[in-house]
């Protein structure tokens, strides 16, 4: 997971400092110096750092907060906004034209996942109410034209493409035609890369900037590289002049620095995140979010909007109506289990939850899902309604149906009566959810496996 080290030291020095009544200056001192050490180990540019330690050090002693009576939550509120702010302060969007089509050209070298980050890109502007049109113009790379139309088929978003033709001017110009009489809204251009930068790559992107003149130009980075893909984004902006960034395999083992570093190195702020590897993994970058999941504090604005756009309202009111006659049964565990799926990996939605550093390092398999997926399925209708019915020779015909064990069986039954206990006090808790989640047994969920 993206910012795994950092994320791990930082929360360590915050709940250290969090919980002390009084710091010296010399506590200070010692606190900056360990997030130095965990900034310089996260691959963030040390001139950045180096900056990054003498504003929160100055704010810290500049405001007398020593001698206050909170004075670790109030350094831990400096390093969240001195953070916030080298992360872009604000969220960037898109700046759409009042005269459709507004055309984004998306940029970047071979294998930063430009092509699946086009498509992803495309989808999520979908969903946000845009008619996008996906245009090849990558014609030097085996089978880029043809990735396309797959990306393409898969959401059901049309591709532009010219096989005959190696002028991505020309190339550039058809697709707007073809966008205003399809009445598309959104022209997204697939570039092609190389696997560095050169003058040849640059003259040609150059060419497409002057004659089509896009609204936007997103340069796309692999932020698995790290100070590479600032390098690479310095350059990029330097020579073409881009209007953002979009940061790829942020779900991968990254140690966070290009996205600490990009912004302040470039000016230019990053507006899209990849997430993961479906064409549904793309989200607007907030840096206030992802400060906060940096520094363990959650992010349920994004879980919010993630379930929003996973669950079907219709079946949320069924459930609501389950729930109050306590009829929560495995049926329903399977269709909440479905929509949940849709929101991304389980340990990536629990990390977004306020408190939940607490409990540690909580890393569910989403494979165990396909599990219980299986054992569910298994059962006849009867036991699905009621787990009481599941004596040993039941339990033994289940585990040979679903290909597991019994003690896959027991050992899902005990926790599908501990979410029916839960969702049972939710009903009754006047606290509702908040209340809840303090008699939920996180060993329960680390144990799922």
């Amino acid at each position: 997971m993206a910012f795994e080290g950092l994320s791990s030291r930082l929360q360590s020095i915050t709940r250290k400092l969090g919980g002390k009544a009084r710091i010296t200056e010399n506590d200070l001192k010692e606190v900056l110096r360990e997030v130095k050490l965990a900034l310089l180990e996260a691959d963030v540019n040390f001139k950045i750092v180096k900056e990054f330690i003498s504003q929160v050090e100055k704010k810290a002693l500049g405001q007398d907060i020593l001698k206050s009576l909170t004075p670790g939550q109030q350094v831990v509120k400096i390093v969240k906004d001195e953070m916030v702010e080298l992360l872009g302060g604000t969220t960037s969007k898109i700046n759409f034209t009042p005269n459709p089509p507004t055309i984004i050209m998306l940029v970047g070298l071979q294998g930063s996942g430009k092509t699946t980050t086009c498509g992803k890109l495309a989808n999520l502007l979908r969903k946000q109410g845009k008619k996008p049109l996906l245009v090849a113009c990558d014609v030097y790379r085996p089978a880029a034209i043809k990735q396309l139309q797959v990306v393409g088929g898969q959401l059901n978003i049309p591709v532009f493409a010219n096989e005959n033709s190696k002028d991505v001017v020309l190339i550039a110009k058809q697709a707007i035609s073809q966008a205003y009489s399809k009445l598309n809204d959104v022209i997204i251009l697939d570039t092609a890369g190389r696997l560095h930068i050169d003058e040849e790559l640059m003259q040609e992107l150059k060419n497409i900037k002057s004659s089509i003149k896009p609204h936007e130009i997103l340069l796309v980075v692999d932020s698995m590289t790290g100070q590479d893909a600032v390098n690479v984004a310095q350059t990029f902006n330097e020579n073409l002049g881009i209007d953002g960034v979009v940061l790829t395999k942020l779900d991968g083992d990254t140690r966070g620095g290009a996205a600490l570093s990009v912004k302040k190195i470039t000016g230019k702020p990053i507006k899209f995140a990849a997430t993961g590897e479906k064409l549904s993994d793309l989200e607007e970058f907030h840096p206030d979010r992802m400060t906060s999941r940096i520094l363990g504090m959650g992010d349920m604005l994004s879980i919010i909007e993630k379930a929003e756009e996973a669950f079907d309202e219709e079946e949320a009111l069924k459930l609501e109506k389950k729930l109050k006659k306590q009829e929560f049964d495995l049926d329903d565990y399977l269709s909440q289990l479905r929509q949940m799926k849709k929101m991304g990996s389980f340990s990536s939605i629990l990390k977004m939850i306020p408190g939940m550093n607490k409990f540690g390092d909580i890393k569910v398999d989403d494979k165990e899902f396909v599990k219980i997926e299986a054992i569910i399925c298994s059962m006849t209708a009867k036991e699905k309604r009621n787990t009481k019915l599941l004596n040993a020779s039941r339990r033994q015909r289940i585990a040979k149906g679903s290909g597991t064990t019994v003690q896959d069986i027991n050992k899902f039954i005990t926790s599908f009566e501990m979410t029916q206990k839960l969702m049972k006090k939710m009903q009754n808790n006047k606290g509702g959810i908040k209340n809840a989640f303090k008699g939920l047994d996180m060993n329960a969920l680390k144990n799922l496996k």
